[in-house]
């Protein structure tokens, strides 16, 4: 078994990051069920939902029905996503004791997805996490673009150290690196990892990052090797940014990154085969089969 000190802990973001860009809206027993079997599965983070406005994401408009009909276990952590004071209110309201805020590390990102700078992103979500920190709540600092731009291509690592030092600022617990149109390698995690580390250390931190080059994986397990021991990754590999390209990955699959660290010092914990059942049954209810290719290979080995 591995040292608690070494054990990789999953913040489970299928439900929110995975589902938010879906097309289709699934159904609110479907999203509880979803949430319930994951906890089942060893997952002790999960990003239940979101609380923002229903126009603009209307596959998590009914967050107030999933925080109820969930159920809850003991010492495990349920975020929401909560973009402003409006939010955070309704979130509180569901019984959620965790919220989380983002910003980019790039001005034209945070102008493009939030309509402010950097500064003015920033504290917009300092309003928000001083007022969850005042509720008794913990916070969740989302930093994007960490390692390429849509719009700007390069990110100076600079300049995520400045949004982390934000974050730290306005007390957020964790802070989890994006890697959000998954155009970083290898090779660039762990100078900013060191970098960041400086300011919060590796304990606060962890990665997020997206398949769309195929580098998820790779890219998470260099942070794991650089010390990270928090990695964000979604069911199936659901989720993907608008901005990364017609038919991009999205997110890291859970069930490839379970794969790739059990038996190690770094296991996760989490029971592969109850994840391959969750990836089947989802892909059914979806209608289509999720990208994870671990889940794929285990699933077919049972078929066979």
């Amino acid at each position: 078994m591995a040292n608690a000190d070494e054990t990789v802990k999953i913040i489970e973001v299928g439900p929110r990051d995975g589902l938010q860009n879906y097309p289709a809206v699934l159904s609110t027993p479907d999203k509880v069920r979803l949430i319930d079997d994951l906890v089942a599965s060893g997952i002790t983070a999960i990003e239940a939902t979101s609380f923002v406005r229903a126009d603009r994401v209307p596959q998590l408009a009914d967050g107030v029905e999933v925080c109820a009909g969930i159920q809850r276990v003991p010492g495990v952590r349920y975020i929401a996503l909560a973009p402003n004071v409006r939010g955070l209110e309704a979130a509180r309201s569901a019984g959620v004791d965790e919220v989380a805020v983002f910003a980019a590390a790039s001005d034209e990102f945070n102008r493009s997805n939030v309509g402010r700078n950097t500064s003015e992103a920033l504290a917009m979500f300092a309003d928000v996490a001083r007022e969850a920190i005042a509720l008794g709540m913990s916070v969740r600092g989302y930093v994007s673009t960490v390692l390429g731009c849509p719009f700007s291509g390069h990110v100076p690592i600079s300049d995520v150290v400045a949004v982390v030092e934000a974050m730290d600022a306005m007390g957020c617990d964790e802070i989890s690196l994006g890697d959000t149109i998954g155009v970083g390698r290898p090779h660039q995690v762990a100078p900013l990892i060191e970098a960041t580390a400086a300011v919060v250390g590796t304990d606060r931190i962890a990665v997020h990052f997206h398949d769309t080059y195929g580098m998820g994986l790779a890219n998470s397990m260099a942070a794991v090797e650089a010390g990270v021991r928090s990695v964000d990754t979604s069911i199936g590999g659901l989720g993907g940014c608008p901005f990364a390209g017609r038919g991009a990955k999205g997110n890291l699959a859970t069930e490839d990154l379970v794969y790739a660290l059990q038996g190690s010092v770094h296991d996760t914990g989490v029971d592969l085969d109850r994840l391959v059942d969750i990836n089947i049954w989802l892909a059914g209810v979806m209608g289509r089969p999720l990208p994870s290719r671990s889940a794929a290979a285990l699933a077919s080995k049972r078929d066979g």
